[in-house]
C-alpha cells in the first residue's frame, strides 16, 4: 500500500475524529454550564444530585460510558439503541460537560463576592452581573484548564473505535491488520501532534489577549 493511499485513508479517519471533536465541544460547553449552575444551586436536592452525577461521570472511564451509551438500550432494555456515531457523540458530550462543569464551577465561585455586591449596587440585576461583570473574568481564569481539558480531547476521540467507530487509531489499526506493516501508526502521531499543536497556539494567543495587565 503506497504512502498516498495510507494518507487518503488516513485523512477519511481524521474527518471522523474532527467532527467527533467539534460536535462534542458545541454540545459540552454550554451544557456544563448549565450542570455548573446546577451544582451551585440553592436548592439542596438539585445541587446533591447534580454533583452526584457529576462525581459518577468523572469517576468511571469513558470507555465504559460509550459502551454503556451504545449497548446498554438493547441490553438492558431490549430496545433499539443509537447508532455508532451518535452513541459515542452523546456519551462524550456528557462525559466532557461533567469536566468543563467542574472548571466552570471553580471559576465563578473564584469571584470575589464584592464584585457582585458592587454590581447589586449600581442597580444590575443578577443576570447583568453575571454576562457584564464576572463572565468575562471567568473566562480568563479558566481558560488554562479549559485548554488542558480540549487538547485531552483530541486524543479521547481515538477511545470511539472500541465501538468500531472509524475514527483515525482505528483507520490506522484497519491498515496495520490488513496489509501487515506498522509505520501508520506512528504516522498519525504527526495528524495527534498537528491537531494538538495548533490548538496550542490557539489558547495561547487567546491568553495573551486576554493578560490586559501584561508589560
Amino acid at each position: 500500500m503506497s504512502f498516498l493511499e495510507v494518507t487518503l485513508q488516513l485523512l477519511d479517519g481524521f474527518k471522523v475524529t474532527l467532527i467527533l471533536f467539534l460536535i462534542t465541544l458545541v454540545g459540552a460547553l454550554p451544557l456544563g454550564l448549565v450542570i455548573a449552575f446546577g451544582s451551585m444551586s440553592k436548592f439542596k436536592p438539585l445541587r446533591y444530585l447534580t454533583r452526584g452525577i457529576v462525581w459518577v461521570i468523572r469517576g468511571t472511564p469513558l470507555m465504559l460510558q460509550v459502551i454503556l451509551v451504545f449497548y446498554g438500550p438493547g441490553l438492558i432494555f431490549g430496545i433499539q439503541g443509537l447508532d455508532r456515531f451518535p452513541a459515542v457523540v452523546v456519551a462524550f458530550i456528557v462525559n466532557y460537560a461533567a469536566y468543563f462543569s467542574e472548571i466552570y464551577r471553580g471559576g465563578i465561585e473564584s469571584i470575589p463576592v464584592g464584585q457582585y455586591e458592587a454590581g447589586q449596587v449600581l442597580g444590575m440585576t443578577k443576570t447583568q452581573i453575571f454576562f457584564r461583570v464576572v463572565l468575562f473574568q471567568v473566562i480568563k481564569r479558566i481558560l488554562p484548564p479549559m485548554g488542558n481539558e480540549v487538547i485531552t480531547l483530541v486524543k479521547d476521540t481515538s477511545l470511539a473505535r472500541v465501538v468500531s467507530v472509524v475514527e483515525l487509531l482505528k483507520a490506522a489499526q484497519d491498515i496495520v491488520g490488513l496489509h501487515a506493516i506498522i509505520w501508520p501508526i506512528f504516522y498519525i502521531g504527526a495528524f495527534y501532534l498537528l491537531f494538538t499543536g495548533v490548538l496550542t497556539l490557539l489558547f495561547g494567543f487567546i491568553e495573551k489577549k486576554l493578560n490586559y495587565y501584561a508589560g
